[in-house]
Parts: C-alpha cells; structure tokens; sequence
C-alpha cells in the first residue's frame, strides 16, 4: 500500500494513522494498531511499521509501553488536526463560522436592550 513517492515507507504510513487519528478513527489516549495489524494493512516490514509508531512518539503523538502496545496521547487527535493544513483550515473555518453566529446573537440582544426603555 505504500507508494514510490520519494518519501521513506514508515513516514508514508505514520502519515497515513495521523490522518486517521485527525479523523478520529482511534479514541483519545485509546490503542493504536499493533506492528502486526500495520504490517498487515501497509505491506511493510516490522521495521518500517515500529519506525512509524516512533514517529508518531516523536511528534507527541504517541506513547509505547513494551508489551502493551502504542497509545494516543491527550490531546492528539487536534495535533494530528492541525499537521494538516487542510484540515487545520477546515477546522479554523466552522470556529470562525461558530463566532460570527455568537456575534449575530449578542447584536440582537444588545439592540433588544438598547431598544427598551430604561427601567424605573
């Protein structure tokens, strides 16, 4: 599954479980899949699929404990998020929507009061 794109594979693959964890695909601080189920899923090497799950520690995605597996870290799925600009953007774009609906909100409140006569 991984593709000759000038990329080393076990960069291609942690590219490919952070987009999933953006998506929200794995629980928060919930277990990643196993060497083997990446191995399985990627075509690649043990090698290649540890190395992945490294990356993914290194970038404060992702913590190992020998023996238990590889786990989310609080906090991952809006850091893997905002690796992606696209998704980082999409993101930023329903905030911005969310904040203009609020403003809209407390205008029509404001005008309300401002409109009434003051109270004795």
């Amino acid at each position: 599954m991984v593709e000759w794109t000038g990329k080393p594979a076990y960069q291609q693959v942690a590219e490919q479980l952070r987009q999933r964890i953006a998506a929200g695909e794995f629980d928060e601080t919930g277990k990643l899949p196993s060497l083997a189920e990446i191995q399985e899923k990627y075509g690649v090497t043990v090698t290649v699929a540890r190395a992945a799950i490294r990356q993914l520690g290194t970038d404060g995605l992702a913590v190992t404990h020998q023996g238990k597996g590889a786990f989310l870290t609080p906090g991952s799925a809006e850091a893997a998020k905002l690796a992606n600009p696209e998704s980082a953007l999409a993101d930023l774009q329903e905030q911005i929507n969310s904040l203009r609906a609020e403003v809209g909100d407390l205008r029509a409140r404001l005008e309300a009061v401002e409109g009434q006569p003051p109270s004795a």
